[in-house]
């Protein structure tokens, strides 16, 4: 029962008229994969050096000593207080808290869970980030209260010559 529509202007019955089948490429399913895994091998290919560089800059982080930068002298900073500084860049927050007359720890103080900044509270003896409520203790950087799960990589500090220094930082590892 199929009639002709006279009113379409081309003799063909469909609208596939403009369709070269003889020039168009072939390209079926097994075709699409192949293409697909040759593209993905040139892109893994290309980036393999950037990340060969990338891994070994990752794993060497834990062991890299920088220079040593010094944070404060030791009789500006009382027991219970907190120095901000930067390291191991200049864009790299940091926070130094001396927890007793030799004692001193220092962290990032970006928060591991969405980089906002974590402040040293004296009055509670916590550390704290304000965006979610995250609580970190000061004596590991581990967390112990909210969204965060994994610590606050620990600046390593030696005292030498009645001042504070900032020598390496030590990654999570998970």
């Amino acid at each position: 029962m199929s009639e002709k529509n006279n009113k379409i202007p081309f003799p063909e019955d469909n609208y596939t008229h403009n369709i070269q089948r003889n020039n168009e490429r072939k390209l079926d399913r097994r075709g699409f994969m192949k293409t697909l895994v040759g593209a993905a091998g040139v892109f893994a290919v290309s980036s393999l050096p950037w990340g060969a560089v990338a891994a070994k800059e990752l794993l060497g982080l834990s062991e890299k000593e920088y220079p040593h930068k010094k944070i404060t002298d030791i009789d500006r900073i009382g027991v219970g207080e907190a120095v901000e500084f930067k390291f191991p860049g200049e864009h790299d927050d940091a926070i130094l808290i001396r927890l007793s007359e030799d004692k001193y720890v220092a962290y990032n103080s970006a928060c591991t869970h969405l980089q906002c900044p974590v402040f040293w509270e004296k009055e509670k003896g916590e550390m704290l980030c304000p965006c979610h409520h995250g609580k970190f203790d000061v004596e590991t950087g581990n967390p112990t209260a909210g969204p965060p799960r994994r610590p606050l990589p620990t600046i390593e500090v030696s005292v030498e010559n009645g001042a504070v220094y900032a020598v390496r930082v030590k990654r999570y590892e998970s």
